[in-house]
């Protein structure tokens, strides 16, 4: 394992949520899956890049002013219509956030440059045309980089079922990193049994398959086949915005502290011990009730997560 701070890549989009305050009041907070990632990693002091869509409007000074402060290095596209893309949030009575979208997402390219980790996910893996893009960037770095996928599935953007299934098979088996919710699961094959799936998926590529089901925890499957259980973190929910990502984020930052990263990480990954990958995926549920103990997409800092994980849990 190289000393080297570890250059992570993530594809995807950054947008502006526009989420209800305790008044019901809308007010824009900057966010989007990919961007929220990128978010998470560099609170963890991470190296990390966004590549995005986003207009010189105000809605994107501000994504790019919010990205920036966290240390994320942005790389912009400008989009063809002209304005920053939004997602408008409406909040169920638990927190529990759903999304109506006003989404552009037109990446002609995605750079295949080197890096140690590539993160991919959400709208901007399925959404035409940018969605071919962002395939093209993970076959570049399969085998390269560490390829990290969330599927997380909008089916309000993408209705038409099969050939986002179709393209999520296809990315899955390109990825050694798989994190995907039961909300997205139950989506994508509504007949399967969660944790089947995670484990034919564990077995078409990736060497890490994470099914997380909110406060109920998380479910890691090998590609041996062997399922490791993850408990929920007790936390009082201010909104959901943001967790998954931040499960996302957690968990790549710890798989690199473990030395999963380039072009040997995948063998790294596989080689594991299940107590290593059992504190991985821990550690970003930790991380994600961090998140949801606050408003909006908020990812801890290193400080907040060291200290919520507790003696000799500090990261390289």
């Amino acid at each position: 394992m190289t000393d080297e701070q570890p250059r992570v890549l993530v594809v995807g989009e950054a947008l502006v949520d526009v989420v209800p305050d305790d008044t019901g009041t809308p007010r824009d907070l900057p966010g989007g899956s990919p961007a929220n990632v990128a978010i998470a990693l560099a609170r963890l002091e991470r190296d990390v890049r966004l590549v995005t869509v986003l207009a010189d409007d105000d809605r994107g000074r501000q994504v790019r002013a919010w990205l920036e402060r966290s240390g994320v290095v942005v790389e912009a596209y400008a989009p063809a219509g002209g304005r920053t893309s939004s997602a408008t949030v409406t909040l169920d009575e638990h927190g529990a956030a759903s999304y109506v979208f006003d989404l552009e997402w037109d990446l002609a390219s995605a750079p295949d440059d080197e890096h140690d980790v590539l993160h991919v996910g959400s709208v901007a893996t399925v959404l035409a045309p940018g969605a071919d893009a962002v395939l093209a960037a993970v076959r570049a770095h399969r085998g390269r980089a560490v390829v990290s996928l969330d599927p997380n599935a909008r089916p309000a953007l993408t209705p038409d079922r099969a050939p986002v299934v179709a393209r999520v098979e296809e990315l899955v088996g390109l990825s050694d990193v798989v994190k995907v919710s039961d909300e997205d699961l139950a989506w994508l094959h509504p007949d399967d049994d969660h944790v089947a799936v995670a484990t034919r998926w564990a077995t078409q590529g990736p060497g890490l398959v994470v099914v997380t089901r909110g406060g109920d925890g998380a479910v890691a499957v090998r590609p041996d086949g062997t399922v490791l259980e993850v408990p929920g973190v007790p936390v009082a929910v201010a909104d959901t915005v943001g967790a998954g990502d931040t499960f996302s984020g957690v968990l790549v930052d710890a798989l690199l502290a473990l030395g999963v990263r380039g072009a040997d990480g995948a063998s790294v990954l596989r080689g594991l011990s299940d107590r290593d990958v059992l504190g991985a995926v821990m550690a970003a549920a930790v991380g994600a009730a961090i998140n949801v103990s606050r408003p909006g997409a908020d990812p801890p800092s290193r400080a907040e997560l060291t200290a919520a994980l507790g003696p000799g849990a500090d990261q390289e």
